[in-house]
């Protein structure tokens, strides 16, 4: 047994504390601890990203991240992007109205990575968004209707910013 550390980190707006071994990654403590296993678990190497969640607001591979690194820290998972009333976020409904999953396994991952993505550039070319998800991997090789979804979350996104103002 290692060294056991108490952690406190804020998942979706939750407030968490757990005595965690020092070596618990933050994948295994959302899954583990929290119970959130929509984040999934691929490689285990940080090469796949089917564990992407944000970390204070930056998309990280938590199969990466140890726990204690987490601590104090805001973590939003796929569990957490949604809206409080349970329908989905603008980009959940393009990549479902793009069939943009086959088996699911990477979707949770990709929705993150893409999360992340569309705050930094609303108005993506395809060029860019086939460069914002090249760090992902889908078994499937789903990539043509995940980038079809990816484009219309951000034109999803932008007309939802528009409205709004």
């Amino acid at each position: 047994m290692g060294d056991r550390v108490e952690v406190e980190l804020v998942v979706n707006g939750v407030r968490r504390r757990a005595t965690v071994e020092a070596r618990k990654t933050l994948a295994d403590f959302l899954r583990d601890d929290c119970r959130l296993t929509g984040t999934h678990l691929g490689c285990e190497h940080g090469v796949c990203g089917a564990c992407t969640v944000l970390l204070d607001g930056a998309a990280v591979r938590s199969c990466l991240v140890f726990a204690v690194q987490a601590s104090e820290r805001e973590v939003q998972t796929i569990e957490g992007i949604a809206a409080e009333d349970g329908s989905f976020h603008p980009l959940q409904e393009a990549m479902s109205e793009c069939n943009a999953f086959q088996c699911g396994f990477c979707t949770p991952g990709f929705l993150m990575t893409a999360l992340e993505f569309l705050r930094d550039n609303p108005d993506p070319s395809q060029a860019e968004i086939r460069a914002g998800m090249s760090g992902n991997l889908c078994r499937c090789t789903g990539y043509g209707s995940i980038l079809d979804g990816v484009h219309l979350a951000a034109a999803k996104l932008r007309d939802g910013a528009r409205g709004q103002s």
